[in-house]
């Protein structure tokens, strides 16, 4: 058997190849696939199969660009109601790879329609491994909430709970677990940084598997969870419908900053891509910063409705990873890129302005206007006496809470976020911002008082 892991650092993405015999298939596939491709054609596999554990949230699913490319066939759970061609899948179907079985375990709780899958070889009754999809973990399990809009939280919860312990769990020690994301993704609360783990290793240190009752796991699970960003209802939904094909995704043109700036007066945004240095140095007044040195397209996806229309700074070798990033979570509305930058578009005399950076070793504790934009639980567990606590992703709508007037220095665990946010006070009107380079994480470092919330 032929297994390949690909991991998208970015959105914390994991997807799988798995391949026999000159046959393949594809788990969980992000939306550019040309990695799953060349896997194959290097192996000599042809790939037959696309199989989703669920209706992904957070990214969008290079599921039907593969069949188009390869003529696969794409299998999602039954329940999931897909409107494009496709198998469904309910507990106990199989498929066959080679001489690779591969056996659908209907595990709702993160979604309804979410399958794990017992992968086999040959005709082994021990399963090799299990692809967990969002379901399981490894040191936590899915997020219940992300649909709380269409269905009950708790009734999901539930679900989730008779999954893990029901089926998952059932499973034999040595089995390993291969899920659809590591640290760092919003489809769960506390996910640990390695890609893949057993089921004897979760069973043992896994927190969220500690069995204290189904109503006592509902009550955790549902409890201190991060925010919901705007664009994965409408990522579910593509993934549902189907996602348009890289021939109907033309690249998006270089544009004149006038027209650039006609564009915004008609509703875009600009976005700045750029290094948080060469944003602070100088941006068009009213850009939104998100670095592509980071968690880009989530960040995006968390500050714009999925409808709105982009124009990007860019550095043009990054264009198009800047483009792609973006399509993965299902932002195409892209104007164009701004041709020449922001040198360009002051040279041409439209509107510029600065945000000026200072070190976060240099703040001191009871300090005035420090503005701490990281999530709750990292603020529980050290931060600046005195500080403000906005999490950056509430940011927009709780501006307001803050003194306009005020010069405020922005900090977050390491700047990139904090640069982030100084964006968007910028855009709502604050003209005295301070980005606080190397964030809470070098303050901490450097020895300097913390303050720990109580309880923690």
């Amino acid at each position: 058997m032929h297994f390949k892991q690909f991991y998208v650092g970015c959105l914390a993405h994991a997807s799988y190849l798995i391949g026999d015999r000159g046959e393949a298939v594809v788990v969980d596939p992000s939306r550019d696939v040309d990695m799953y491709l060349d896997e194959a054609a290097a192996h000599d596999l042809a790939i037959r199969w696309v199989l989703e554990t669920h209706l992904h949230a957070d990214f969008v699913s290079g599921h039907r660009e593969i069949a188009a490319r390869t003529g696969a066939t794409i299998a999602v759970g039954e329940k999931a109601e897909a409107d494009y061609p496709h198998c469904g899948l309910k507990d106990g179907d199989e498929i066959l790879v080679g001489a690779v079985r591969i056996h659908a375990l209907e595990t709702p709780g993160h979604t309804p329609e979410s399958l794990c899958f017992l992968i086999f070889e040959g005709a082994s009754e021990q399963p090799w491994g299990v692809l967990t999809g969002d379901t399981l973990f490894v040191g936590d399990v899915g997020r219940v909430d992300i649909l709380s809009s269409r269905l009950p939280v708790r009734e999901l919860a539930g679900m989730m709970y008779d999954s893990l312990h029901g089926k998952l769990l059932a499973l034999p020690d040595e089995t390993r677990v291969y899920p659809a994301h590591g640290a760092g993704s919003l489809c769960g609360r506390s996910i640990g940084k390695e890609t893949w783990s057993t089921i004897g290793r979760e069973r043992a240190m896994n927190p969220a598997l500690a069995d204290h009752g189904r109503e006592a796991f509902i009550a955790d699970v549902t409890r201190d969870v991060p925010e919901t960003p705007a664009y994965f209802l409408h990522s579910r939904d593509l993934n549902r419908s189907g996602p348009s094909l890289d021939a109907a995704r033309p690249f998006p043109p270089p544009l004149a900053p006038r027209e650039c700036a006609e564009r915004v007066k008609a509703g875009a945004v600009i976005l700045d891509t750029r290094p948080s240095e060469a944003f602070g140095a100088c941006h068009p007044q009213g850009a939104l910063h998100v670095s592509l040195d980071g968690q880009y397209a989530s960040w995006v996806g968390t500050l714009l409705e999925p409808d709105r229309e982009l124009v990007l700074i860019v550095e043009p070798a990054r264009a198009e990873e800047a483009v792609t990033r973006l399509a993965r979570v299902g932002y195409e509305r892209i104007a164009g890129t701004m041709d020449g930058g922001c040198e360009r578009w002051r040279a041409e005399g439209l509107p510029t302005a600065a945000t000026a950076q200072r070190s976060a070793e240099d703040l001191r504790p009871g300090e005035a206007h420090v503005l701490d934009v990281r999530r709750g639980g990292e603020w529980d567990r050290f931060h600046l006496a005195g500080a403000t606590s906005i999490p950056l992703a509430q940011l927009a709508a709780r501006a307001r809470e803050l003194d306009r007037d005020a010069e405020w220095t922005v900090v977050c665990a390491s700047g990139y976020r904090s640069s982030i946010a100084a964006s968007v006070l910028e855009r709502a009107g604050f003209t005295r911002v301070r980005n606080a380079t190397g964030g809470m994480d070098a303050y901490a470092l450097a020895g300097l008082p913390l303050e720990v919330a109580a309880g923690a």
